[in-house]
């Protein structure tokens, strides 16, 4: 997987293959942060990239004592199918 970092300036963990950027977009809150989008183009999809950047942002969350809501589609069924990442529901 490649590297992903986090675009604190524009509220976004990010990474980029082939020429190409994927991301988890959110908005910041008082002690949470709202996903709200997860963005991998069609040429680099079926990597595991979204599951990728949705898990780095979960752990940033934790790590930072933030809870988090998960509005992008993805984003929540993903953290339905990993429940040691419920207690981080806001």
């Amino acid at each position: 997987m490649t590297n992903i970092h986090h675009d604190a300036a524009h509220h976004r963990f990010v990474t980029e293959l082939d020429g190409h950027a994927a991301y988890v977009e959110y908005e910041p809150g008082t002690g949470r942060i709202v996903l709200t989008h997860t963005i991998v183009p069609p040429e680099i999809g079926g990597r595991g990239i979204a599951a990728a950047l949705v898990r780095t942002t979960l752990e940033y969350a934790r790590d930072a004592g933030l809870k988090v809501d998960p509005q992008c589609s993805y984003a929540d069924a993903w953290m339905r199918r990993h429940p040691e990442f419920d207690a981080l529901r806001a």
